[in-house]
């Protein structure tokens, strides 16, 4: 009998080794469980939209946004529903009167009796004569159309403009190796969105008093309008019959607009814009004060800017921190000193005094007599101030689900009232 030698049948075990190995490696996978978030958008048609604008009985703050005030009332932004009318003749005890329902609301300016305010896409023209029976006189449509809804999220804009989201929770099992964001459709798993997009700037009598966050400024007769890289320009010569007149365009994320004699400070996540706006029909770019890519509203009082840089969430970055800047020479600004912050968000000033929102450090004063050395004077433990307006003595800040007021003359924060969520 002939014996077969083992290396005569090498090649075929080698091959069998090696198929089975293979095969092996083909049955071993790597599924992973990952458990999301999923938003739904639900969408109103422009139909809609552009019916909703009335009159409502007070109703409780819940989310609040920015403020504004035109003696003597004090409007406080809903985030995307609209605003609250509070009566504030009285800081003592300020009466919560009315609510003018503004889908997609963020901004508004007061030219005297006339309410600039953005809805979604639009910009309405609403007479407030009567805060509880108001009427629109004028829209603008398309004004904003690129409106932003967080993590890339592009909506369709046949569908109209979203106004909510269906959160749900979603389970998807899948390759180990597959790290991708899945869409599906309308509807995108993980999606985190931010309906906000968020000193007082001295205007003329008939105008009211924005706060250091403001995306939109008036100055004499013209309304300034941001959006995310152009600045929309309106003649409210005739308040109730405005009409719209240039677009600037702007590079760089812009954020925040504060007039200061006849310039415009444009606070952007790249740095301090300042345009010369001694034609204000045609605002030309002067320069720019660079700074990391982070979050940047602006003040300015006497030749001297202060701008707060915030890191976190969509303003990216890990700085925080107060700048303050010489800008007696407008076409080459200075910085004169950085100090650090926790996380700051708006600010004011007024005479020497400056008032920051800092995070979870809370309301901070600080005397700014010396720019080399700013002393602070006192802090105020609220959470989650957002934004503040300086009145000549009465301080009020917005934190994210309430307002305060405070007296300052003394030179110390005496609490006069407040408003809390819920609180009618």
């Amino acid at each position: 009998m002939k014996t077969k030698s083992i290396f005569s049948t090498f090649p075929f075990i080698l091959t069998l080794i090696v198929w089975c190995s293979f095969s092996s490696c083909l049955k071993e996978s790597c599924e992973k469980t990952s458990y999301y978030k999923l938003f739904t958008p639900v969408y109103m048609s422009y139909e809609g939209l552009r019916a909703s604008i009335k009159s409502m009985p007070p109703v409780p703050l819940k989310e609040t946004g920015k403020i504004y005030f035109k003696y003597p009332y004090l409007y406080v932004n809903e985030i995307d529903l609209g605003i609250h009318v509070i009566d504030n003749s009285n800081p003592l005890s300020p009466q919560n009167i009315a609510f003018i329902n503004i889908p997609g609301n963020v901004d508004i300016a007061i030219k005297g009796n006339i309410l600039y305010a953005d809805s979604y896409i639009d910009l309405v023209a609403i007479d407030i004569s009567n805060v509880s029976n108001i009427t629109e006189v004028k829209r603008f449509t398309e004004v904003f159309p690129n409106r932003n809804y967080g993590s890339g999220f592009n909506y369709d804009p046949a569908k109209g403009v979203i106004v909510n989201w269906v959160e749900r929770d979603t389970v998807v099992k899948g390759d180990c190796a597959n790290n991708s964001t899945i869409f599906f459709g309308n509807e995108s798993i993980g999606v985190q969105f931010d309906g906000s997009t968020f000193g007082s700037s001295v205007n003329s009598p008939g105008n009211g008093i924005a706060g250091s966050t403001a995306k939109f400024a008036l100055v004499e007769s013209y309304l300034y309008c941001l959006t995310n890289n152009d600045m929309q320009l309106f003649n409210v010569s005739s308040p109730e019959s405005p009409v719209q007149g240039n677009a600037i365009q702007m590079s760089g994320s812009i954020e925040t607009i504060f007039p200061y004699e006849d310039y415009l400070f444009i606070g952007s996540k790249d740095g301090v814009y300042i345009y010369d706006n001694t034609n204000p029909t045609a605002p030309t770019y002067l320069t720019q004060f660079v700074h990391s890519y982070v979050c940047d509203p602006v003040v300015v009082s006497n030749d001297i800017a202060y701008s707060t840089l915030r890191s976190g969430n969509t303003c990216n970055g890990f700085t925080n921190q107060l700048d303050i800047i010489d800008v007696s020479d407008m076409a080459a600004p200075k910085l004169i000193k950085s100090y650090d912050m926790t996380n700051p968000f708006g600010l004011g000033i007024d005479g020497d005094l400056l008032f920051v929102c800092d995070g979870p450090d809370g309301l901070e004063m600080y005397d700014v007599s010396d720019s080399q050395n700013i002393i602070l004077l006192q802090t105020v433990a609220l959470q989650n101030p957002i934004d503040v307006i300086p009145l000549n003595g009465l301080l009020i800040v917005v934190t994210d689900k309430e307002f305060y007021q405070f007296d300052y003359t003394t030179g110390s924060l005496v609490q006069l009232s407040s408003m809390s969520r819920n609180q009618l």
